[in-house]
């Protein structure tokens, strides 16, 4: 692993939002042989991303928070987001940057608003990775998928973070089709998993709250992004094989008239023990970099 590099963190003001983002490396380097890397998720914030970036010091890398988490504070209050209000916030963050076209990484909710990014603005991007977009609106049991993710939402505002929480980590781990019975099955237990099992009363979760719906709801422009300029490769991690957002990468790169790429580890592989969980990030970066590489 290299060494660290200098890191700047900026502030940008947008409509509903304050956006913090942080740059490595000097952006007077970036161009069109050597593009900026955005490494984006969502509702995961820039902190998930310390070791990913430190196996790309030989370039710009910036990462940010999304608005209402970590240190992007909302000033649109707290109700749910949509894709597309992330991908006009990622615009204006390359705007400002001012560097021309980037590589763009997205994982998991961050592969989706990359997206809707990709559809309406793909002069802004050279090469997407969209690692695991949990967009489950283009899997063949899409209906039942959806009451899944509907359920656990209303589960939060019915009982709080622990029960919600227990739920989606179930339906996030989950293998093959899902069936009609699955949002009436026993709830799992809060305990088991290590989460609260009261309520604290709180309904401003990034995830539960915020971006549940919006984002596994999110219905992707398959036609904006079959006509786009940008290169974009699905991505699967080796250990998620009929797992909702890996199902719904496969199904995605089918609908572009592609093959999914597939990279080490499972959906959070780039992890270094970031949140206190390890996946392959020194493989996982040489798979990125080679990727990015052949565009």
């Amino acid at each position: 692993m290299a060494t660290a590099v200098h890191t700047e963190t900026r502030t940008l003001e947008v409509p509903g939002a304050t956006l913090r983002y942080d740059v490595r490396g000097d952006l007077a380097e970036a161009g069109a042989d050597n593009p900026a890397l955005l490494l984006v998720g969502s509702p995961m914030d820039a902190s998930g991303f310390a070791t990913l970036a430190s196996y790309f010091t030989d370039r710009v890398v910036v990462t940010y928070d999304p608005r209402g988490t970590g240190r992007s504070v909302r000033t649109d209050g707290t109700g749910e987001l949509v894709p597309d209000t992330h991908a006009d916030d990622l615009r204006r963050i390359m705007e400002a940057l001012g560097v021309g076209p980037v590589d763009l990484f997205g994982s998991s909710g961050g592969a989706v608003n990359g997206l809707a990014l990709v559809a309406a603005r793909p002069d802004l991007v050279r090469t997407y990775v969209a690692h695991e977009p949990p967009a489950i609106r283009v899997l063949p049991d899409r209906e039942y998928a959806w009451a899944a993710c509907v359920d656990v939402h209303e589960t939060y505002l019915r009982a709080g973070m622990g029960p919600a929480m227990a739920k989606f980590i179930a339906l996030t781990g989950a293998t093959g089709p899902f069936s009609a019975d699955w949002a009436g099955r026993p709830a799992p237990d809060p305990a088991a998993f290590g989460l609260p099992t009261g309520d604290d009363g709180s309904r401003d979760d990034p995830l539960l709250g915020q971006n549940m719906r919006g984002c596994t709801g999110y219905e992707p422009d398959v036609a904006a992004l079959r006509k786009a300029s940008t290169r974009i490769v699905m991505a699967v991690g080796k250990e998620s094989e009929g797992q909702p957002a890996a199902r719904a990468a496969v199904e995605l790169a089918a609908l572009l008239g592609s093959e999914p790429v597939v990279f080490p580890s499972h959906h959070a592989g780039f992890l270094g023990g970031e949140f206190g969980q390890h996946g392959e990030p020194e493989a996982f970066a040489a798979a990125l970099r080679e990727v990015l590489s052949a565009g």
